[in-house]
C-alpha cells in the first residue's frame, strides 16, 4: 500500500509540473455559487448534524469517467492502477455475500478476467482515489470537494432528498430514473431498470443541472478526507480515508440507499472496487 502511494504521489507531482496537460474531452456544466445545506438532522450519523456552507462557483464534468477516457489516459501515460499493481481487486460475490479480491480484476476486467471486459461508454470503475486523483490531475483538473458534489447533486434532487437523473414519464408510468439494485441484496437484482451492473453514462437522462448519474450507477471518489460532521473549508483534520458520493448500481431502496442527496461512503484511497469511479472538477 505504502509503495502504491509513494508511486501515486511521485506521479502526480510530475504531471502537476508539466506545462502541457492532456486535453479534456469532457463537457463540463458550469455550477452557481450558493449557500448550500450539507447534510441532513434526519438521516443516519454520519450525515449529521446538518450545516449551511458557502460553496464558489466551479465546473464539474456532465458525467463520471468513461472506460473510453480512462483507457486513453493511460495510453498516453503509461499509468498503471493501484488494482493492476497489487494483482487483484474487490468484486461483490454473491456466493460468499460480500466483497472478495479478485485476482486479475481491474479497470479493463471489473469482475475479473474471466467475465466481460468493460464497456468503452460506461463508467470506468476498479479504480482507487489514487487512481482517480491522477486522472484528473493529468488533465489539469481535480476531483471535487464533498460540499461541491452537494450543491451540484441538490440541483437535480426531489423533495424527499433523491437525487434522480431524469423526471421523466411515460404515459402512466415513470420511467425508471437511476441505475440501483431491484429485488433481493445482494442475491437477486432483477434487473427491472435494464441493467444488472453499471450503465452507459447519461442513460437515464440529465438533471435539471445538465449533469448525469449523479445518482446511482457508481459510487465517486471525492477529494474531501472522510470526517465526522461538521466540517469547515480549510479543515485541516485528516484520516486514512476518502468519501464517495452517490451511491451505485448496488444499493437498494430499503438498503444501503446511497443515490439519498446526503448519503456518504469511505474507503482508503488505494482501494478499487467494482462498482466506484469518479469524475473531475476545474
Amino acid at each position: 500500500m505504502m509503495r502504491a502511494a509513494i508511486i501515486a504521489m511521485v506521479s502526480l507531482a510530475t504531471w502537476a509540473c508539466s506545462p502541457t496537460p492532456l486535453k479534456s474531452d469532457a463537457v463540463m456544466i458550469s455550477i452557481p455559487a450558493a449557500a448550500v445545506q450539507i447534510g441532513d438532522d434526519r438521516a443516519p450519523r454520519d450525515e449529521r448534524p446538518q450545516f449551511t456552507m458557502d460553496v464558489a462557483a466551479f465546473r464539474l464534468a456532465q458525467t463520471p469517467v468513461t472506460v473510453t477516457q480512462y483507457r486513453a489516459f493511460v495510453e498516453a501515460t503509461g499509468y498503471v492502477s493501484d488494482a493492476e499493481r497489487a494483482g487483484a481487486a474487490g468484486v461483490l460475490s454473491k456466493g460468499e455475500g460480500g466483497w472478495v479480491d479478485v485476482a486479475g480484476a481491474n479497470w479493463r476486467f471489473p469482475r475479473g478476467p474471466d467475465k466481460p471486459a468493460a464497456a468503452d461508454d460506461h463508467p470506468v470503475t476498479q479504480v482507487s482515489w489514487n487512481d482517480a486523483n491522477a486522472y484528473c490531475a493529468a488533465h489539469g483538473q481535480r476531483l471535487p470537494t464533498e460540499f461541491e458534489w452537494e450543491r451540484a447533486a441538490r440541483m437535480g434532487q426531489t423533495p424527499d432528498g433523491t437525487v434522480f437523473d431524469s423526471v421523466s414519464t411515460a404515459g402512466m408510468e415513470a420511467k425508471m430514473r437511476l441505475n440501483i439494485w431491484q429485488g433481493v441484496f445482494p442475491v437477486m437484482d432483477t434487473g427491472e431498470d435494464g441493467y444488472l451492473g453499471t450503465s452507459p453514462v447519461g442513460a437515464f437522462g440529465e438533471a435539471p443541472s445538465g449533469l448525469t448519474d449523479l445518482a446511482g450507477n457508481v459510487w465517486e471518489w471525492i477529494a474531501s478526507a472522510y470526517a465526522p460532521y461538521p466540517v469547515r473549508a480549510g479543515d485541516t483534520r485528516n484520516t486514512a480515508e476518502r468519501v464517495q458520493r452517490g451511491g451505485s448500481f448496488l444499493c437498494s431502496v430499503g438498503g444501503c440507499e446511497g443515490f439519498r442527496v446526503t448519503a456518504r461512503a469511505h474507503s482508503t484511497p488505494e482501494t478499487a472496487l467494482m462498482h466506484v469511479g469518479f469524475r473531475c472538477a476545474d
